[in-house]
């Protein structure tokens, strides 16, 4: 019984990591975007209340989209008991280059020239360098959610006894 505990306890932590790491990439996706946009710092405080709500929601289609991605990820880091937070990066970057892949023929339209149309996604490299670095972003924060204590519902392997 204590087993299925642990089980469902690590299961808990994991959903709860994933839902921290969604809300962490959807957050630094906001931040690249406000830079991007040429905000200044005396926007900052109106900005601020306005990603209290946006933030979330986006968090919604981060989570959204990365979900399949993230399962084998977690998976592989529950059974082999990565506890590292480079194994978490790295797997941060295969969900950002996955989440790519699913975006990969769309077409973005270019919002200086409306009259041009639109461009394939895979030109834009800022585009996919966001996607990755959100990725990493999001692995991190799992690491320190849920990745530090992955595997533990496993136990501590049993010492021999001493002769």
């Amino acid at each position: 019984m204590n087993r299925v505990l642990a089980i469902l306890a690590s299961c808990f932590i994991d959903v709860m990591g994933f839902v921290v790491a969604a809300l962490a990439a959807s957050a630094f996706i906001h931040v690249m975007f406000l830079g991007a946009a040429g905000f200044e710092a005396g926007e900052a405080p109106l900005l601020l209340t306005g990603s209290v709500f946006s933030v979330p929601f986006v968090a919604l289609f981060v989570a959204y989209f990365a979900f399949l991605p993230t399962l084998p990820v977690i998976l592989l880091g529950e059974v082999l008991s990565r506890r590292d937070w480079l194994f978490y990066a790295l797997g941060g970057v295969f969900v950002g280059l996955a989440i790519a892949a699913l975006f990969w023929g769309a077409a973005l339209p270019i919002v200086d020239d409306p009259d041009a149309g639109a461009e394939p996604i895979y030109r834009d490299a800022g585009f996919l360098a966001l996607l990755v670095a959100a990725g990493v972003v999001g692995g991190l924060a799992y690491w320190l959610v849920a990745g530090r204590q992955s595997g533990a519902w496993r136990g501590r392997p049993e010492l021999p006894p001493r002769a």
